[in-house]
């Protein structure tokens, strides 16, 4: 295939265009040229720039309006199209671009620098042919065609640009919003727990101490049994205090170890809740970065909770498989299950259920999220992380 920038060597002179722009939105290099360079620039009012007329409204012309429209050197003199319903002709009168029926008045038009014809009429380009004005470029057939194909090509890589920037950035956005969410949720998980667990022990820790002063003088052996329980309940106190700090920080951060996290987390649900707990693990989590532990053992957590709360089940497992590629985690329970079908067309129930958090949790790193469910026959969460090798990141490659 020829290369581009050599087609671009038929184009006649754009006299007075400014090539350099062009050229930088159609992203070829365009040949300089001095062709009729001592034509004096028009001393009036009008501002100073390149006056195009376009033959032709259809997606040629239209591919070249949407570029010139936005170039502040560039000015749409005149559209011609014979067609009424041309797509072109309704951008035209948006822009307030006057259009034309007749190619032929294009000719006439004193303040014009360059024709360009997309109309694929080849009279039209004939005539063209045999036009001749000083300081007049007329731009047709192949050459056109070239051309409109070359701004129409960048019109869409811009717009897959635009398209995937505004992803990311709804992905951000999506990011920022689930992070304070997260910061809430987790503030009223720690408050329950702290005064289900640790504050009502302290209390009872206090209250048995206040007996057993009652009691040292009347009945000492009663009073020291009431210390040994004491004892024992302040044990426990102290058990649940470190556990609220571990859920607050469950991975080791000097070497963010999410199997011992996980194993703990386990050991702690299932002590607590009385739920029994399996985890099944494959592969080696040294490939996967401090983040996607981070996010990982969240969606764990996330999913565990809401069995606790919604699943009435007696069993839940955990398989976590890793290989270089992707990382996959599975979350089962043999609980109550629920409607799928009901659930997804209601996005209330998805936080009522859970579904929510988990989704947009895989989403922000990059992974997907499937949920099955029936009543009567529990519930599968699978979660698919596609990973990124760390040494292509560190040597820069694809």
């Amino acid at each position: 295939m020829q290369d581009p920038s050599s087609l671009l060597m038929v184009l006649p002179p754009f006299v007075g265009l400014q090539q350099s722009t062009i050229s930088q939105r159609v992203g070829v290099t365009m040949p300089t040229t001095h062709a009729m360079s001592s034509r004096r620039p028009r001393k009036t009012g009008v501002p100073s720039g390149t006056h195009v007329a376009i033959i032709g409204a259809g997606r040629g012309g239209t591919a070249l309006m949407e570029i010139f429209a936005t170039d502040p050197l560039v000015t749409i003199v005149c559209v011609a199209e014979v067609q009424a319903n041309a797509p072109g002709i309704i951008l035209a009168k948006r822009l307030g671009i006057p259009v034309t029926r007749d190619y032929r008045r294009l000719l006439d038009l004193e303040r014009v620098d360059l024709i360009i014809d997309v109309s694929g009429n080849v009279k039209v380009w004939d005539l063209l042919q045999d036009f001749h004005r000083m300081g007049v470029t007329i731009i047709g057939g192949a050459s056109a065609k070239f051309m409109w194909e070359l701004i129409e090509a960048r019109i869409r890589a811009t717009a897959e640009i635009e398209k995937t920037l505004n992803k990311y950035q709804s992905l951000y956005r999506l990011y920022v919003k689930e992070t304070g969410v997260a910061v809430t949720e987790e503030r009223t998980r720690i408050a329950c727990e702290m005064h289900d667990g640790l504050v009502q022990n302290l209390a009872g820790v206090n209250f048995k101490l206040d007996l057993s002063l009652q009691l040292i003088r009347k009945d000492p052996k009663a009073s020291l049994a009431t210390l040994r329980e004491s004892k024992a309940q302040l044990k426990l106190a102290i058990h649940e205090a470190r556990q609220v700090i571990f859920n607050l920080r469950p991975l080791h951060y000097d070497k963010m170890e999410l199997l011992p996290a996980l194993t703990n987390y386990l050991t702690s649900y299932e002590t607590q809740y009385h739920i029994k707990t399996q985890f099944r693990v494959s592969g080696d989590e040294q490939i996967l970065f401090p983040r996607t532990k981070i996010f990982l053992f969240r969606i764990v957590q996330e999913a565990l909770s809401n069995v606790e709360r919604h699943a009435k089940a007696t069993r839940v497992t955990v398989g976590l498989d890793i290989d270089p590629t992707r990382l996959k985690v599975t979350i089962g329970d043999n609980g109550v299950g629920f409607d799928m079908d009901t659930v997804l067309r209601d996005p209330e129930k998805w936080d009522h259920f859970g579904i929510r958090g988990i989704l947009e949790r895989a989403r922000l790193v990059g992974g997907e999220g499937k949920i099955e469910s029936k009543k009567g026959r529990g519930t599968t969460i699978v979660v698919d992380i596609p990973l990124v090798n760390k040494e292509t990141i560190a040597h820069g490659k694809n």
